[in-house]
């Protein structure tokens, strides 16, 4: 079997994660697994463009990293003079050729170690690359955009918390899922938020969790719900930059849109509702809302009774002042700005969010008032994005300008 140099390493990098997956349970180390899968990972690279790949490439890694951790506890263990006491530590032998529900038991383990609350969630979402991604520390402190010293240490941390705290390398039980899936969510929902500012890596990693969340769990609404939102809104990455300035929704070339991914996404989304017939799931409803988005043929078009019902079926479980703020560029959209301001105005504790005052600033930019360069320079001043502020700053000059010229 034959693979282009490209191929070879995203069958090496999947492959990789499920080898790690069962050998962390077989040598009960996510550091000694790590380099023994690491070690693996670096001879599958350098032989298999070259000799071809295995006819089981996930077994030809299991037994490589096997063997490089029964060598590594072995040196160890004659530098300590405990060899006999050490070798239950990678015992038993993995099976080359483990069943599919073997596999995703182990990965599934992974998963919740990786994300557990345990852990903070900085540390979650870098142990999540590293281990999950299959991304070098290397990669995972550019995707981050940290020194690799300060991502190595992080790391580190994290897998010292695991040992000391003796986080379980297990599925959480029936009553512990629902809260430990949602944390699992977010960690993988923020790796795609921070690449969709641009960090095209980052996005892709995320979709790639998210898939993999639900090829381990179905059935799972919020699996389902996280994967939709994910692809319906990395449908439209093609249109989201120009330039490499932002590109606002109303303004995108929608034929630049992913239609495959928005039709995977929609269907997701159907899924995802079939299974929550009485109790909504967030991740679901929002991503019920980016289909609105993404199947209408203009941002005119775009059915705002819907967006805005759907907010409201997410207020009736995540009522906060973000979905609130979000609502309420729908109604601008649907009722006019002046309403929209109103009940923005009205959202409390929002003084430090970047949003917030950009919401304030795009609306009274619509209303014509002098107040949007000044909402501009507060949401500036608290973090909004330099692409998206000077997007902003721009239309609020040239409606400056005509006014000066029409005076």
């Amino acid at each position: 079997m034959t693979f282009a140099g490209d191929a070879v390493a995203r069958l090496v990098r999947d492959e990789g994660t499920r080898v790690l997956a069962t050998l962390v349970r077989v040598t009960g180390s996510v550091d000694r697994a790590e380099d023994a899968v690491q070690d693996a990972v670096v001879r599958a690279l350098e032989t298999w463009p070259r000799d071809g790949v295995p006819a089981n490439p996930r077994g030809w890694l299991l037994v490589a990293a096997r063997r490089r951790a029964v060598d590594v506890v072995r040196r160890e263990a004659k530098r300590l003079g405990k060899e006999a006491d050490a070798m239950p530590a990678v015992d038993p032998s993995p099976d080359p050729s483990p069943d599919p529900l073997s596999v995703r038991d182990d990965l599934l383990r992974l998963v919740f170690t990786c994300c557990h609350p345990a852990l903070s969630l900085d540390a979650q979402v870098a142990l999540a690359l590293r281990t999950l991604g299959g991304l070098s520390t290397s990669e995972v402190a550019r995707a981050l955009l940290l020194p690799e010293a300060t991502l190595a240490k992080r790391l580190t941390r994290a897998k010292q918390k695991i040992a000391q705290a003796r986080i379980p390398y297990r599925v959480p039980s029936a009553e512990e899922l629902p809260a430990r899936l949602t944390g699992v969510a977010s960690t993988v929902y923020l790796i795609f938020n921070e690449g969709y500012t641009g960090r095209a890596s980052l996005t892709t990693e995320a979709v790639r969790l998210a898939r993999l969340l639900v090829s381990l769990m179905p059935d799972e609404p919020t699996a389902l719900g996280l994967l939709a939102l994910v692809l319906l809104q990395d449908a439209r990455r093609e249109a989201r930059f120009s330039s490499g300035s932002p590109v606002l929704l109303a303004f995108q070339d929608r034929s630049l849109w992913d239609s495959e991914l928005i039709k995977e996404g929609v269907s997701l989304v159907g899924a995802g509702l079939r299974r929550t017939p009485s109790v909504p799931n967030a991740y679901v409803i929002q991503a019920a809302i980016a289909a609105c988005h993404d199947l209408a043929p203009t941002y005119e078009e775009t059915n705002w009774d819907a967006v805005i019902s759907w907010y409201d079926v997410l207020l009736s479980i995540q009522d906060t002042p973000v979905v609130r703020l979000n609502r309420a560029a729908a109604v601008a959209e649907r009722d006019g700005p002046a309403a929209a301001l109103a009940l923005v105005d009205a959202l409390p504790g929002l003084e430090d969010y970047p949003w917030w005052h950009a919401s304030r600033a795009e609306l009274l930019h619509r209303l014509d008032s002098p107040a949007a360069s000044e909402a501009l320079d507060r949401a500036e001043a608290t973090g909004l994005p330099d692409g998206h502020a000077a997007h902003l700053r721009q239309r609020i000059n040239q409606l400056r300008q005509t006014r000066t010229m029409d005076s």
